[in-house]
């Protein structure tokens, strides 16, 4: 994994204008760094040497000299990018592809809020019933969170279509508790029948992309992804994997918080399907 330059992509909305310029530099002229000089560079960044040594602390060096060192010993000696082309390998495309999940995750590890965490997981320990929903990109979400959720003994199941969602949503009471995933926020039908559970005294959840957007109005707890996301990538896995971690996480707290009653069913249930199995 190329650290350093997965870390600049991480950290660059963090950066100060002059800062951006030394990423963006580096980004369009892979491997050129190492040649130069903190002089040279800073001429062709057009800032200063101090921008220069603030930009390779703020990755965690000690200075110009390790963050040379340190892209230098990157694979091929050139700067990471996400931004795959039609020249591009498909072993390069996959490299790019695990690159992209990387920084989503770590991306989303400081945009998701450790109470928002803790309050969801406690919500769904808690449920009588728990309906999760998702469209499109996001139905096979809600299907893995009712999956893993139904093995740990919770009452749980999801719902892909929109009638379906607000049928069930129309029925779910205080103590239910709705998870409704979307990348967006944005989902006509997801925020409409989130709006009925929630108006029925359902407790709701929301696993969406960090910002503004409708779904916001609508949820007790958000629970917030950060993955971008273009024209070409929409059905990529980072958004996916981000909400995945998150679904993940729920559940092991739920199995180690109930272990006695999730440790049998998890038993009960591996232990039906096993006529399933040669």
């Amino acid at each position: 994994m190329d650290k350093t330059s997965l870390n600049i992509k991480l950290l660059y909305n963090e950066m100060g204008k002059a800062e951006k310029q030394i990423a963006d530099w580096i980004f369009e002229n892979p491997g050129k760094i190492i040649s130069l000089s903190i002089v040279e560079l800073a001429e062709q960044c057009k800032c200063s040497e101090a921008t220069i040594v603030r930009f390779s602390k703020r990755l965690g060096l000690s200075g110009y000299q390790e963050l040379k060192i340190s892209l230098a010993s990157e694979s091929g000696g050139s700067a990471v990018s996400t931004h795959i082309t039609a020249d591009d390998t498909a072993y390069e495309i996959y490299e790019k592809v695990c690159n992209d999940i990387y920084c989503s995750l770590e991306k989303t590890k400081k945009s998701l809020k450790a109470d928002s965490l803790a309050e969801a997981a406690q919500a769904l320990c808690d449920a009588n019933k728990i309906v999760t929903f998702g469209l499109g990109n996001s139905a096979s979400v809600a299907l893995d969170a009712s999956h893993k959720l139904l093995r740990a003994g919770l009452n749980a199941v999801a719902y892909s279509d929109n009638h379906m969602q607000m049928i069930a949503a129309s029925h779910l009471r205080k103590n239910d508790v709705v998870i409704a995933i979307s990348h967006s926020g944005s989902s006509k039908d997801i925020i409409e029948a989130l709006q009925i559970a929630k108006s029925h005294g359902a407790t709701t959840i929301a696993i969406t992309n960090s910002g503004k957007s409708p779904i916001l109005r609508h949820a007790d707890i958000v629970l917030a992804t950060s993955a971008d996301e273009t024209q070409y990538n929409i059905l990529a896995l980072n958004s996916g994997i981000a909400q995945l971690a998150i679904i993940d996480a729920l559940y092991f707290y739920i199995v180690y918080n109930r272990s006695a009653e999730a440790l049998e069913s998890i038993k009960e249930t591996e232990h039906s399907l096993l006529s399933k199995k040669y």
